[in-house]
């Protein structure tokens, strides 16, 4: 079992930026790719950005340039740097861990079984 820890979320102006913090407990050594995922209200849950154990990234379109995926190994803990944030980033922001070592085009929401509780962020001035 992997428990992921969420921080860092909170409220900002436009243009503004916030990093989240992944933090990942337990049976960390199963850990392939790392996922951020947001879900706004009334909208699917979509994917962010993910990062496999070797480093490989993706980025939804909505965010390339502006957000960037990183992972710690020795930290246990993955990060999302948001930068130039939008109102229509407004979201709950997930963490998701995946056991699955597959093409990084292949993680979709199914292959993540590890899920932290989410923390909210909210861009508006």
């Amino acid at each position: 079992q992997v428990q992921l820890v969420e921080s860092g979320g909170g409220l900002v102006q436009p243009g503004g930026s916030l990093r989240l913090s992944c933090a990942a407990s337990g049976s960390i050594f199963s850990i392939n790719a790392m996922g951020w995922y947001r879900q706004a209200p009334g909208k699917q849950r979509e994917l962010v950005a993910a990062i496999t154990s070797g480093g490989s990234t993706n980025y939804a379109d909505s965010v390339k340039g502006r957000f960037t995926i990183s992972r710690d190994n020795a930290k246990n803990t993955a990060y999302l740097q948001m930068n130039s944030l939008k109102p229509e980033d407004t979201a709950v922001y997930y963490c998701a861990a995946s056991r699955q070592k597959v093409p990084l085009s292949d993680y979709t929401e199914a292959r993540f079984a590890s899920w932290g509780q989410g923390t909210q962020v909210t861009v508006t001035s």
